[in-house]
């Protein structure tokens, strides 16, 4: 097997051990949605599928439509529902290809259904309600801005009124060529420790659920867990769940209760050493010459850089593997390679793996990882970040 300079090898074991372990947090009439956007959180969407419909997924999530579309072309016939906005001139493929829709506003539900009319198709179609992300999604009634202390188990809420937000429901399913299936919303802090506002979020989305239940109105599909509120808030469940980065192995963030679900990490991230040189103290290495050598050392070369999604704010930053040793990140990082400082390290030579997510092994057993949260934690962003930029030139072995 010809092993490239640089991939991703991701453990499929790993995906199917994650679903599992999350599938046991939920009742066993829950549906599982498998989030499966930006190329499977950059692990592979198409192999991740094939393994998620295996373990037991009901259904698929994607952002846009092309993802959808790749997806359908690859041979998966599972349901799948679109996040993202959709442009009303591809209702019929979205037909054809038998997706599902999320629909923001009566306005886009009325765009939606005229197309879907000229067509002559019926758009399977969520509701999308935005109960506090402020991103997409109708504003119901009952999200006031109250203080959360106020709202959050205060006897006034059932008092407020979903009038406004009931009458342009009724209106979109009253609208032609559109088959409402679903209502969802999302959380926007329910990875935090303190869940008041997630309970707030909760608080606004079941008051609207009860009048329309009042009203009769009723939908097939309930949801609004992702895989933080899979872990940590199980009253959010409703009919079906939906697991994003959960599946790859990487909590939500570290103030999620991680006992409640041991989940292994799906990705490592691996190299080869293309060159050594023996550097003299005081040698400038990379671009603007941002780093000056200490005393002689050996200077490594790694073929990744910020082309294939390894941050260029790693410059000078962190640290990557050889021989289960620390080798230190010398200078900035390039477009296609990195340097790295290995002259503490013995026996290094041209072709050795260099590990730059994952675990490796020192001679004597030891074992040394670098995690992608290590690396988010160093320039100040998240392990999904970290995963779901690789580009797609880092080939992907399963």
């Amino acid at each position: 097997m010809n092993i490239p300079i640089v991939f991703a090898k991701i453990d499929l074991k790993a995906v199917e051990d994650n679903i599992v372990a999350l599938k046991k947090l939920t009742g066993p009439k829950v549906k599982f949605m498998a989030v499966v956007k930006a190329d499977a959180y950059g692990h592979g969407a198409v192999k991740i599928v094939e393994t998620a419909l295996k373990t037991g997924a009901d259904c698929l999530g994607v952002a846009r439509f092309n993802e959808a579309e790749k997806l359908r072309k690859a041979g998966v016939d599972a349901p799948i529902l679109i996040f993202g906005f959709i442009r009303s001139d591809l209702m019929e493929q979205l037909a054809e290809l038998d997706l599902t829709a999320t629909i923001y506003s009566p306005e886009m539900a009325e765009q939606l259904s005229h197309q879907a009319r000229e067509k002559g198709v019926i758009i399977k179609a969520h509701l999308k309600i935005d109960t506090g992300m402020g991103r997409v999604g109708m504003l119901p009634d009952s999200r006031r801005p109250l203080p959360i202390s106020k709202f959050c188990g205060s006897k006034n809420v059932s008092l407020i009124s979903n009038e406004k937000s009931i009458a342009d429901i009724k209106r979109i399913l009253s609208l032609p060529g559109i088959e409402l299936e679903g209502i969802y919303t999302h959380f926007a802090a329910a990875d935090s420790s303190d869940k008041s506002y997630a309970r707030y979020q909760l608080e606004v989305f079941n008051l609207l659920l009860n009048d329309l239940k009042r009203e009769k109105i009723e939908f097939q599909i309930c949801h609004a867990a992702n895989s933080a509120a899979i872990i940590d808030i199980p009253e959010s469940h409703f009919d079906m769940v939906r697991a994003g980065i959960a599946i790859y192995g990487l909590y939500p963030s570290p103030e999620v209760n991680k006992t409640r679900a041991v989940l292994k990490p799906a990705m490592e991230l691996k190299a080869v050493i293309t060159s050594i040189k023996n550097v003299p103290k005081g040698f400038k290495v990379s671009y603007g010459m941002t780093y000056e050598t200490q005393q002689e050392t050996l200077i490594a070369s790694v073929p990744i850089g910020y082309a294939d999604g390894f941050s260029r704010l790693l410059s000078s930053k962190g640290s990557m593997l050889v021989n289960g040793m620390r080798a230190p990140i010398a200078g900035r990082v390039c477009m296609d390679q990195t340097l790295i400082d290995v002259g503490h390290i013995p026996d290094v030579k041209t072709g050795d793996e260099v590990v730059i997510i994952g675990p490796q092994f020192q001679n004597n057993g030891q074992k040394e990882i670098i995690t992608a949260d290590e690396i988010a934690s160093l320039i100040g962003t998240i392990n999904y970040e970290i995963v779901s930029s690789l580009t797609a030139r880092v080939p992907k072995l399963y």
